[in-house]
């Protein structure tokens, strides 16, 4: 039996790359930019303009896949938008009251 080497190990568990797995991963970019992770050792940042960018990559993607994503696809990006984009406007009307 061979010992597979740390990097073998890690690019074996990596999940299947999919559209889902794209969204999310922009979805938690835009949360931590927010501030919103607890886990980060940069918790409590507000990075708004990062988080805006990610927000507006989302909505790039939902326009340019209109018509090509499954309905649960459809409904989690736009799920995933309302969220982000109402607590945009919260950090942003917070930190422009400080």
């Amino acid at each position: 039996m061979s010992a597979q080497s740390p990097s073998q190990q890690s690019t074996s568990e990596l999940a299947d790359i999919d559209f889902k797995g794209l969204v999310m991963g922009l979805s938690g970019a835009a949360l931590h930019h927010l501030g919103e992770t607890k886990t980060q050792p940069s918790n409590g940042v507000l990075n708004l303009p990062l988080a805006r960018q990610n927000i507006e990559i989302i909505a790039m993607l939902s326009e340019k896949t209109k018509g090509n994503l499954t309905l649960d696809e459809e409904a989690m990006i736009q799920q995933i938008l309302l969220d982000l984009r109402m607590r945009f406007v919260e950090k942003s009307k917070l930190h422009s009251t400080r």
